[in-house]
């Protein structure tokens, strides 16, 4: 079984940490995931979910800009540290690369705010897919820091 790739990136946004939960898990993911970086496009529309976002179980599409696709389920919420999803079903240039992805958003408390970290851990389709996914993570990294930094400006109403 081929090793799987954790990527995380964290940032901190002086904004009291239930306030940061409450509107992040609720925040349409075509505003906070607006742009592209590197070979990662930006998130273009969301399809099939059903009442705001936030019910363990709950699934939806999400389309890329790139006509890619993915299925996010919402397996677990306690808030208000955190909500984990799972993404599967991929098209497009993840399909090859990625059997699914474990994604977390977590929230702690740091100084007069919240740290705020996203997570995904990549687990790869094959051996050759895992040497792959190095690459994908670099640039993750940087989709992360702009969607981190967004979501501080959508958090402080910017």
């Amino acid at each position: 079984m081929p090793s799987s790739l954790h990527l995380e990136s964290s940032r901190a946004v002086p904004v009291e940490v239930g306030a940061a939960f409450d509107r992040l898990i609720a925040h349409p993911l075509t505003d906070l995931m607006s742009r592209r970086y590197g070979l990662l496009p930006p998130i273009r529309e969301v399809r099939d979910q059903s009442g705001p976002w936030g019910t363990v179980g709950q699934t939806r599409t999400i389309v890329t800009s790139d006509g890619g696709t993915m299925r996010e389920r919402l397996t677990e919420v306690v808030r208000p540290e955190r909500f984990d999803y799972v993404l599967t079903d991929f098209t497009g240039a993840f399909k090859p690369l990625v059997s699914h992805v474990d994604g977390r958003w977590a929230f702690a408390p740091v100084g007069t705010g919240v740290l705020i970290t996203w997570s995904w851990t990549l687990h790869p389709t094959s051996a050759y897919a895992a040497r792959v996914l190095p690459l994908v993570g670099r640039m993750w990294r940087g989709y992360a820091r702009q969607a981190l930094e967004h979501t501080s400006d959508v958090l402080l109403g910017r």
